[in-house]
C-alpha cells in the first residue's frame, strides 16, 4: 500500500500532521521490510541456528512485536487497547522477556575461580617475615604525652 506524495497532498487531512503521516508510512516501510526478511527464512530452519536462550529471546520479541502491531490496530479502529486483554498479554510478555533477561545476565556474569581467589588474598596479604617481627616487638619511639 504505497502512498506517492501527490496521494498525500490530495487528501483531506490537517497539514499539521502532514510530518507524522510521512513518518508513519516511512515506518511502516520498515516493518513491512523486516517481515519479508524474516519471513523469507522458515522458523525451524532459523531456530536450527540458535542456542535455546536465543530462540526465547526471538519468540519473545515475536509475540511481543505481533501484539504490540494488534495494540496500533485497535487504536486505529477506535478501540482503547488499554482496556483490551491485549494489555495484560503484552505485561505478560514483558515479564518472560525480563527473566530471559536475567538469565542471560547470569550467563554473562563472571565466575568466581575459588582457588585464583584464595591465591590472590594469601599472596595480597601482608605476612610479617623474622627481622620485621623483632622491629615490631620494640616499642616505638616517638613522644610520650604526660598525664596530667
Amino acid at each position: 500500500m504505497e502512498m506517492s506524495e501527490d496521494d498525500i497532498n490530495t487528501e483531506e487531512y490537517p497539514t499539521e500532521i502532514h510530518d507524522y503521516l510521512a513518518a508513519f508510512e516511512k515506518s511502516l516501510g520498515s516493518v513491512d521490510e523486516m517481515l519479508k526478511t524474516m519471513m523469507s527464512v522458515s522458523r525451524s530452519e532459523l531456530l536450527q541456528k540458535l542456542e535455546p536462550l536465543e530462540q526465547a529471546k526471538m519468540d519473545l520479541v515475536s509475540v511481543y512485536t505481533l501484539n504490540s502491531m494488534f495494540w496500533v490496530y485497535l487504536a486505529t479502529q477506535g478501540i482503547n487497547p488499554k482496556e483490551h486483554p491485549v494489555k495484560q498479554e503484552l505485561e505478560r510478555i514483558r515479564t518472560y522477556m525480563n527473566k530471559v533477561k536475567e538469565i542471560a545476565d547470569k550467563k554473562k556474569a563472571s565466575k568466581l575461580d575459588k582457588g585464583a581467589a584464595s591465591r590472590f588474598v594469601r599472596n595480597a596479604l601482608w605476612e610479617p617475615n623474622t627481622e620485621n617481627e623483632q622491629t615490631s616487638k620494640t616499642p616505638a619511639k616517638g613522644k610520650k604525652r604526660k598525664m596530667d
